[in-house]
């Protein structure tokens, strides 16, 4: 697949107005969203990562194979900066989450496995319902936890939050895991087939 940071965003104006479906990845500052985007697009370095949290200021568009955008939203809670500049983001997301927006075809909420959704995380989920966003949970780190632990604790979000085993996965940036979930969600919603860096599909085994 061939990528590219198309846009940074830092006012509505910015969006693109190409029409070309997208799907938003969300989440807390810190929680591994910049790797993930990265891990699903085969690419090292190209959402930038920090071990400062915050880093991400502005809304990044990642055009893939010029037909699909992963957006990559500013992070929240913890984030490493003043509450006036956190107060500037909560417009410019909002702004982009509003369910006006038609190319926006669902949202992937990543979420720190050990810790699981907070008060923030489970507003948002709130939120997106209301707007009618389709969302998905995408438990991060999971590599941290055993195979059997993450399966547990997986099992327990669905039940916790009343989601369906299908709008969760446990997932690592890190080894990979999981990863074929994410390609999965957004292929449902875009039609649109993620690939591996050997051209591969996610789906496949071999």
């Amino acid at each position: 697949m061939q990528s590219e940071l198309a846009r940074d965003a830092a006012s509505p104006a910015q969006f693109p107005s190409d029409g070309l479906p997208e799907v938003a990845v969300l989440g807390r500052s810190n929680v591994g969203k910049s790797s993930l985007v990265n891990a699903l697009l085969g690419r090292r370095k190209l959402a930038r990562t920090s071990a400062r949290p915050g880093k991400t200021r502005r809304i990044h568009f990642y055009r893939v194979d010029g037909n699909l955008y992963l957006v990559d939203l500013p992070g929240y809670g913890y984030a490493a900066v003043s509450k006036r500049e956190q107060g500037t983001w909560r417009p410019l997301v909002e702004s982009y989450l509003r369910g006006e927006r038609q190319p926006l075809q669902g949202a992937i909420l990543i979420v720190d496995i050990r810790r699981g959704p907070e008060r923030e995380e489970r507003d948002l989920l709130d939120w997106l319902d209301a707007e009618r966003i389709p969302v998905v949970l995408a438990l991060t780190k999971s590599d941290k936890l055993s195979r059997d632990q993450a399966a547990r604790r997986r099992s327990e979000l669905c039940a916790e939050l009343g989601l369906e085993a299908s709008q969760v996965a446990a997932v690592s940036g890190r080894t990979g895991s999981g990863l074929a979930a994410l390609a999965e969600w957004i292929r449902d919603w875009t039609g649109i087939a993620l690939r591996r860096p050997d051209g591969r599909t996610f789906d496949d085994s071999s």
